[in-house]
């Protein structure tokens, strides 16, 4: 399996996974309806250490635009695979999404509630405020990365036979990262800090035929892509900074 294909499986599970769980959450009918948030970030986390252990070997695991470019400007990634990498992640991010969909069709069919149709598929704040939310994503992102460049290490583990990325980190603690930042910083936005999970689901969400699904909220949607990427190279910029 060669990266460009890892990144898409690796992606793909991780969004399947991850949107999965909170459809699971929100739509009615299911069996995990009002699980909450402590069930909705665990699945996230649990979905990240899948989509790790399964590309890392092959990618390095990146699964996330931010990471290939905050590896690239690190110095740690090169930067003439940072564009095929972010093809691969989107390309990812869709079909998971459309997995998701396909899975829970009978509970999207029987939902009336626009936001909880969208939920599963792209990122909301709780409260609208643009340029709030643009730092939540910004700092969550910055705390993702800045770890990850601090623990991403050629001595650590298989990293010898790893390429870098999160699978150079090891599945279980990169999880266990992303568990906490939605545990503690998730509630104000719905933590993307990867816009290839909420761009490619957002456009499965967009093409979708589900009555009473709504708007898409395509106005928002530059804070999920462009707030995690701001995020990443200030993480870069500060470790290259402490690290010269």
């Amino acid at each position: 399996m060669n990266a460009f294909i890892a990144e898409i499986i690796g992606t793909g599970l991780l969004v399947f996974a991850g949107c999965g769980v909170v459809a699971n959450v929100v739509l009615p009918h299911t069996k995990g309806h009002g699980g909450g948030w402590m069930v909705i970030t665990t699945g996230w986390a649990l979905a990240v250490f899948i989509g790790v252990s399964v590309a890392g070997p092959h990618s390095g695991a990146h699964l996330n635009p931010a990471v290939s470019i905050a590896l690239a400007v690190a110095g740690k990634f090169s930067w003439q695979l940072v564009l095929p990498y972010i093809l691969a992640q989107l390309l990812g991010g869709f079909i998971g999404a459309a997995m998701m969909y396909a899975f829970y069709y009978p509970h999207f069919c029987k939902a009336s509630d626009p936001s909880s149709i969208a939920a599963p598929f792209a990122t909301s704040p709780a409260l609208r405020n643009m340029g709030s939310n643009f730092l939540s994503e910004v700092l969550g992102t910055f705390v993702l990365i800045f770890v990850i460049l601090f623990f991403t290490n050629p001595g650590l583990g298989d990293a010898d036979q790893t390429p870098v990325g999160l699978g150079s980190l090891g599945a279980l603690p990169v999880a266990l990262l992303v568990w906490v930042i939605g545990l503690s910083f998730g509630g104000t936005t719905g933590y993307a800090i990867n816009p290839a999970r909420d761009l490619g689901p957002r456009l499965v969400h967009q093409l979708a035929p589900i009555k009473n699904k709504g708007k898409s909220d395509w106005s928002y949607a530059w804070v999920p892509i462009l707030g995690p990427l701001v995020g990443a190279a200030v993480a870069s910029g500060l470790f290259m900074l402490l690290n010269t």
